[in-house]
């Protein structure tokens, strides 16, 4: 999920060819890119984030030390000179097949004092999460509502 706030790009390289494709779309499901079998990840390439962007990042899990989350948020947020919210980038990561971001949500920031920001049901639509042992669907949906919350209001603080 931070490297889909930063609008990372990958770069994969063949012996004769070399491209570079958005994160967002190199990923295509659980365990599944679009890397040809020819092709090698060379390059993760993070454009720096302005002086005025702002991060943080979220997560629940069953243990901290673990990597195996139950859901996690990224935010990247750029506050105007008025202190409202001139661009968002949220998003989600282990509630879908991939990691992904909430456009809905995105949108809805824009031009909001972060006092007045919300995250609705609505803005998770896109969200595909799965029950298993470390959480059911709804659980883990919910909190991606309060970690996506969370993680706004840290990033615009």
């Amino acid at each position: 999920p931070p490297l889909l706030t930063l609008d990372a790009k990958v770069e994969l390289t063949t012996m004769n060819t070399r491209r570079r494709i958005a994160l967002r779309e190199f990923l295509t499901g659980a365990r599944q890119t679009q890397r040809a079998p020819d092709e090698l990840l060379t390059a993760i390439l993070v454009p720096k984030p302005s002086s005025t962007e702002h991060a943080a990042f979220e997560k629940l899990g069953g243990r901290t030390y673990l990597v195996i989350s139950i859901t996690m948020a990224a935010t990247l947020v750029d506050l105007a000179s008025n202190g409202t919210v001139k661009t968002a980038r949220i998003a989600i990561g282990a509630a879908s097949a991939t990691a992904q971001r909430l456009p809905a949500l995105e949108a809805d920031c824009i031009g909001k004092l972060p006092s007045e920001l919300k995250v609705t049901p609505a803005h998770l639509a896109p969200l595909s999460p799965i029950d298993d042992i470390r959480g059911t669907a709804d659980y883990r949906l919910e909190a991606a509502r309060t970690l996506s919350h969370r993680a706004l209001m840290r990033a615009a603080a």
